[in-house]
């Protein structure tokens, strides 16, 4: 049985113009232990797919699908209160902008030690010596100092792995990561991934990791899902896909890439398009 499946999930949002298809129509699912890529240009509907599974979308959006279950257990039609329970817990998400993401108001401590007592109904001493546990797995420098500083007190590597480490709080099943390293250099990007798969394979997690970017994916993932204007391209494992791409719009995402360049500049995915449809 697989961890996370979804069938023919749509999401559409009502606007001023009618209503607005984001995701149309695809199917996604993981396995325990399985990391699995969602590649596609922005506004592809990679994040508003999972933002669905997480319950996280306003309220003009409107969510339908066949199937959306977590380890056989129907999300659609699970209650307020039992989704709580899982949400946040056996399902979490790491989000784009960490400095966003985090309550500036409040220390990284502070907003750590929450999820720990919500969740696991803990102390607030037994919260904070795990919160510093929790900064020490991820690779904070002095946690014991670090658990009191506020968002803009840290760099951008530093709010990535506090919000990873609220992530993994409470050991969950799936994590959800969501361009974990777009807003960071190289190095830490570096950093960020490694620590990632290391919680992965310590925890036996599945993990979805949505990015744009091939390279990360060709290091990280077991199997990878091309999305483009909201449906599903291509499905394939990972070296399946970067040695044989059989959608055109995946041949154009690979033939993007810097190291792929044959002139003075890159071509786009409307180039490739253009070609394939003239072919």
């Amino acid at each position: 049985m697989s961890l996370l499946k979804i069938r023919n999930l749509t999401v559409k949002f009502a606007t001023a113009a009618g209503a607005f298809t984001a995701v149309d129509g695809i199917d996604v699912s993981v396995d325990k232990h399985e990391v699995l890529a969602i590649v596609g240009e922005s506004g592809s509907g990679k994040s508003v797919s999972m933002l669905a599974v997480m319950g996280l979308l306003p309220d003009t959006a409107t969510i339908t699908a066949d199937e959306m279950t977590f380890e056989g257990r129907d999300l659609l039609n699970m209650s307020a209160p039992e989704r709580r329970k899982l949400i946040g817990r056996e399902i979490t998400m790491i989000f784009q902008e960490p400095i966003a993401s985090l309550n500036p108001s409040f220390t990284v401590g502070f907003q750590i030690e929450e999820v720990l007592r919500l969740n696991l109904g803990m102390s607030k001493s037994q919260a904070r010596a795990r919160a510093i546990e929790l900064f020490k797995a991820v690779g904070i420098p002095e946690p014991e100092t670090k658990i009191d500083a506020y968002p803009h007190q840290m760099s951008g590597g530093q709010c990535q792995r506090v919000m990873i480490a609220i992530a993994i709080a409470s050991k969950p099943r799936l994590l959800i990561a969501d361009e974990p390293t777009t807003a960071l250099d190289v190095t830490i990007q570096k950093q960020i991934l490694d620590l990632l798969m290391d919680l992965q394979e310590e925890y036996g997690m599945g993990l979805i990791l949505i990015t744009h970017d091939m390279g990360v994916v060709a290091e990280t993932a077991d199997r990878v899902v091309v999305q483009y204007k909201g449906k599903k391209m291509e499905e394939a494992d990972v070296l399946d896909l970067f040695e044989n791409p059989k959608n055109p719009y995946t041949r154009a995402l690979l033939s993007a890439l810097p190291e792929n360049a044959t002139g003075d500049r890159l071509p786009t995915v409307s180039d490739f398009m253009a070609q394939e449809n003239a072919q």
